[in-house]
């Protein structure tokens, strides 16, 4: 799992879950599908960056996509579990 500090500037957000997509990917639009409804039902905040609109992103993530952050923390590639993205954003606010 690898720090989004690390990441592309475009993908250092503010926002809670960072997704990295791709027009025309169907596990990217699986992850979006999960991500609106958890984000949603917590009132979280989510972005949706395309890899191909970032050279950087590109070179990094080429075919790995989606791939989903929260807080920062890489939390998947390729699959993205409902229950794992929940847990992941109850953990955080568990702690604060």
């Amino acid at each position: 799992m690898s720090p989004i500090a690390d990441a592309p500037p475009s993908v250092a957000h503010k926002a809670r879950v960072v997704v990295i997509t791709r027009e025309g990917c169907h596990l990217c639009d699986d992850a979006l599908s999960i991500i609106r409804s958890v984000c949603d039902d917590v009132h979280a905040d989510w972005l949706a960056v395309d890899v191909d609109t970032d050279e950087t992103l590109r070179a990094v993530y080429t075919d790995h996509v989606p791939v989903t952050f929260v807080d920062g923390v890489e939390l998947s590639a390729w699959v993205l579990d409902k229950v794992r993205l929940r847990s992941a954003l109850a953990d955080v606010a568990d702690r604060g």
